[in-house]
């Protein structure tokens, strides 16, 4: 059960969405002429109107963030318009309230004893556990080593984006920072949609966009994908290059703690574990 004021911020992250994704859409992308001079890029409010077969007064609204009912049929009407991915679709239907089937919502805050003893057991593969906001709920000494002394952050910047964008030392670490970040970003977004409320939320959003001009373009883009990078590499100060596969175990079917395995993809980085791993502690 949303309070109302989670729907307002909704309904104006919603116009936000929309406004952002008709100026990346050209008059000649749609079939549409292009009418002498425009004053902004992209298409016109009546325009997006007229193609999804909406009146313009009432999509007018909907950009405006009003407290109106959106149709499935007219949703996807809209995103068709705009030529949305499937990732944005999803993201539209969510911020909208609409009845699509979304990713997985929160059903737990912590994880269990037994994910503990697997992170333990899978030694010397660095594994941690997060959740939807990116918060690192837990690790065992394999990651530890692997991010530079997890345990010597904070708790309360333990969060993925925070290290990722405001400690150059993960910036170093990470080889494909500039292809890795983006994704992130736009993942993070995504997973927004259902905690728009949410003070823990909408604080670390603000922190980031104050402290990190990097993250404060990345999300004025609007972007949102759900996919997760398949592999890594890592520059280790001691190590050397390090590459991993990804495995992402979730504590439940509807659950957003997800358990990442870090696998090493070849047997050097498997022999650099075995010998770097065990000297922790």
């Amino acid at each position: 059960m949303t309070t109302a004021i989670e729907d307002r911020l909704r309904r104006t992250e919603l116009g936000e969405f929309l406004r952002n994704r008709r100026g990346r859409i050209t008059p000649e992308q749609v079939g549409l002429p292009l009418g002498g001079r425009r004053r902004t890029p992209g298409l016109r409010r009546e325009e997006v109107a007229q193609l999804a077969g909406v009146g313009v007064t009432w999509y007018t609204w909907l950009e405006q963030g009003r407290d109106i009912n959106a149709s499935e049929q007219v949703l996807s009407a809209i995103s068709r318009t705009l030529r949305l991915d499937p990732h944005e679709h999803v993201h539209l239907f969510t911020l909208a309230g609409a009845p699509e089937p979304v990713t997985a919502k929160k059903n737990c805050s912590a994880i269990t004893t037994s994910m503990y003893d697997m992170m333990v057991q899978l030694e010397p593969f660095p594994v941690a556990v997060r959740n939807a906001r990116f918060d690192v709920l837990g690790h065992n000494a394999g990651y530890d080593w692997l991010m530079g002394g997890v345990d010597s952050i904070p708790y309360e910047d333990r969060n993925t984006l925070v290290q990722c964008m405001l400690n150059p030392e993960w910036k170093k670490r990470i080889v494909d920072w500039e292809q890795n970040v983006p994704r992130m970003v736009s993942s993070f977004r995504a997973a927004m949609a259902e905690h728009m409320g949410e003070p823990g939320w909408k604080s670390l959003v603000k922190r980031l966009r104050a402290e990190s001009p990097c993250f404060e373009e990345l999300w004025s883009r609007h972007d949102v994908n759900t996919e997760q990078a398949k592999s890594k590499r890592y520059l280790h100060p001691e190590a050397g290059l390090l590459t991993f596969d990804f495995t992402y175990l979730y504590a439940g079917r509807r659950s957003e703690i997800r358990m990442s395995v870090y696998t090493p993809s070849n047997i050097e980085t498997l022999e650099k574990l075995r010998e770097f791993v065990p000297q922790i502690g």
